[in-house]
């Protein structure tokens, strides 16, 4: 085996970088004594050497290996104090994963030798495991992350145009009869998904985590897997899992590819916390390079602070673990040309040790930065950790994940009483949490479902979680889901429930699309798939997380197509300005009416009043906003969850009239002339007027 000598190498950037005379390597570690550089043989069985990184600039260390080419196989050492109760945790004997790496070739291979600890050991974790690691690591991988871009254009689409598609690579595509790469970054860029996403309307896709990600130990033990993604264990590498040749320019071509179709990528990324876990668990990287930097410990340096649920909460306070973060972020936009980013536990990055803070560092690093000011940035507003809540307390230009959303129009159309005003908060872009701090409508990411949770047939197939595949007892996932079964748990023949459920779906999708703010729909919905009740699949990389396309709904999904379609076609539903029920200050004229099923304005009382299951709402185009669409002055939007009602139409203008556009109790209605008044169908219906000139 050839031996490499080393040089000194540069500090920066950190990482394995290929200059085409060989390759430099830098590290952070702040506690380390020594950083080895660990090279292995093409098929990665075999060490053939260790060297020492010679230089130190503060706290990186580095080397340069002249010769070294991209596709070496490597690994890191760190040796150092094993001293748990001071937050220390090197162990040299085990083989270590860099963060920065560009590809990993694996999985790790689940093995006690994979902890720094002796386990069964009396004194648990401050015990000391002597074994080597490497037979079960996966190797790290020099690459040239150059590709031929050719004439790439990120879509750019404004955010008041966007309809996000939350999407997981492999459940996407597993089972679509006409996609080649099954479960792979290049079945979601097959003609087939593309087509789909563009006759839906879509122009964002949404990926679940996609970067390099472990499965967790108890679930291989029961014969299970990490199907979700939200452990991740490297920043900058994408899954191989879903790497059908070993290649990152596959997610690059697939990146490319959905540039083509006008489609941005948008990534979910987990930079709350790592895959290592608690003080029980592996050391595979970041725990064996510098535990104490890396990772937010207690007063007791031995335990780690659990603001995730996962084990542990990574240091954002900590510049070079800050700095990973950001290199990371930049990377994906710069060299892998994502669009935006959706944040796992977003709280917990704006965490400080008073409380969470929206001028935390992490938010005012992004704020400033060149890069990531022009990409869209979604924040998931909460964790476990105290005060975790914060729906609306992100700082522009985060948008946020809005629950509030979800649960409140699930509850109003389950029949739940005193839901009407809910309705019309959320109808309006939740400005009691969003209209602040100059914040648009569009911050609100509306959704009724989502991955974490029931699917939209499921919310009206089931009441109850059916989560027994998960190996917990049905314990694990929400427990109040706001679904209803209609009367029978599950599939059913009944002629009755199965219109009743389509009706609501329609309803459902129909509020969705036709409230202010960002649209966001869970893959599979509009195809009318089901998880058989199991509202938390994120170990369940078979039929019943993959989306069914053989039994796709097809009036559903044309019906879906409408909607979004109507929802392009009218700015009034995604302006980005608020609506307010109140005179406009530049014109005296109003923006937003409430109106009752007799044709008077609402009042005070009437908001409270047991009975009132209908909401009537006519729209114009808000205060300030350029009025680019002048053949709309309004829309009149009618959700009905009480008995059939006349509902009288605002009076029009000479030379105007409504026509009804949207209907989901006669999804096939297309432009009917409607004078006066309208009958409404009892129990669940939404219609869509628009006021034109003839």
């Amino acid at each position: 085996m050839r031996q490499y000598s080393i040089l000194g190498g540069h500090a920066a950037p950190l990482g394995a970088t290929v200059d085409g005379e060989g390759v430099n390597f830098a590290v952070f570690s702040q506690h380390a004594r020594r950083i080895t550089l660990c090279l292995f043989s093409d098929d990665g069985q075999t060490e053939t050497q260790r060297i020492d990184l010679p230089e130190r600039d503060g706290d990186v260390w580095h080397g340069f290996v002249p010769e070294l080419r991209p596709g070496q196989l490597y690994g890191l050492r760190a040796d150092g104090p094993y001293a748990p109760d001071q937050g220390h945790r090197f162990n040299y004997n085990k083989l270590l994963m860099d963060p920065y790496a560009k590809r990993v070739t694996k999985h790790p291979d689940w093995h006690d030798a994979l902890m720094g600890y002796e386990v069964g050991h009396e004194a648990a974790d401050l015990s000391f495991d002597t074994r080597d690691s490497a037979k079960y690591m996966p190797r790290s991988v020099v690459e040239d992350v150059l590709f031929a871009w050719g004439k790439d254009q990120p879509p750019h689409r404004r955010t008041s145009q966007t309809v996000i598609y939350e999407a997981h690579v492999k459940g996407l595509t597993e089972l679509h009869p006409d996609v080649l790469h099954k479960g792979k970054f290049l079945g979601l860029a097959s003609d087939a998904i593309l087509d789909h996403l563009v006759n839906l309307g879509i122009t964002a896709i949404e990926l679940m985590p996609a970067q390099a990600f472990l499965n967790d130990r108890f679930l291989i033990e029961r014969g299970l897997v990490n199907y979700w993604g939200y452990q991740t264990l490297s920043f900058f590498a994408p899954d191989p899992r879903y790497l059908a040749y070993h290649q990152i320019a596959e997610f690059q071509h697939m990146v490319a590819r959905l540039h083509s179709a006008g489609i941005e990528v948008i990534m979910d990324v987990v930079y709350n916390h790592t895959g290592e876990g608690n003080e029980q668990g592996p050391t595979l990287s970041f725990r064996g390079l510098d535990n104490k930097s890396y990772y937010r410990l207690t007063d007791n340096p031995r335990y780690y602070i659990n603001d995730t649920g996962t084990g542990n909460t990574l240091n954002i306070d900590h510049p070079m673990v800050l700095r990973m973060v950001l290199d990371s972020l930049r990377y994906w936009v710069e060299v892998m040309h994502v669009d935006g980013f959706r944040f796992d536990l977003c709280t917990t990055l704006g965490r400080t040790p008073t409380g969470f803070d929206r001028g935390a560092s992490f938010f005012d690093a992004i704020r400033q930065d060149p890069v990531l000011t022009k990409v869209k940035l979604i924040a998931e507003p909460w964790d476990i950790g105290p005060g975790g809540y914060r729906v609306g307390g992100f700082p522009p230009p985060f948008l946020e994940w809005n629950d509030k959303f979800r649960d409140g129009i699930r509850r109003f159309w389950r029949g739940d009483a005193g839901h009407v005003p809910v309705l019309a908060d959320r109808l309006t872009g939740s400005a009691l949490q969003f209209d602040h701090s100059g914040r648009p409508a569009t911050s609100s990411v509306n959704f009724v479902t989502a991955h974490d949770g029931f699917t939209l047939m499921d919310v009206v197939s089931y009441t109850g979680k059916h989560n027994e595949a998960n190996g917990e007892d049905n314990r694990d996932g929400h427990n109040d889901n706001a679904s209803d079964n209609m009367g029978v748990a599950g599939p059913t023949e009944d002629v009755k429930i199965n219109a009743a459920r389509a009706q609501r779906r329609r309803n459902l999708l129909a509020t969705l699309l036709f409230s202010q703010g960002t649209p966001m729909l869970l893959a599979g919905d509009e195809l009318g798939n089901s998880q058989q009740g199991n509202n938390n699949a994120y170990c369940q990389d078979n039929e019943i997380g993959w989306i069914d396309w053989n039994a796709v709904d097809p009036e559903f999904l044309e019906f879906t197509k409408r909607l979004i379609a109507f929802r392009r076609d009218h700015p009034i539903l995604r302006q980005k300005r608020f609506l307010h029920s109140r005179e406009r200050l530049m014109d005296g004229i109003e923006d937003l009416f409430w109106w009752r099923p007799d044709g008077v304005l609402m009042r005070d009382q009437d908001w409270t009043a047991p009975e009132l299951k209908t909401l009537c709402a006519e729209m114009r185009i808000a205060s300030g906003t350029p009025l680019y669409a002048q053949r709309e002055e309004a829309l009149f939007l009618i959700f009905n969850r009480g008995e059939a009602v006349s509902v009288h139409l605002p009076a029009c203008m000479p030379g105007r009239r409504w026509r009804l556009w949207i209907d989901t109790g006669h999804p096939d209605i297309d432009g009917e002339v409607i004078d006066g008044s309208i009958i409404i169908a009892g129990r669940e219906t939404t219609l869509a007027l628009e006021l034109e000139a003839f």
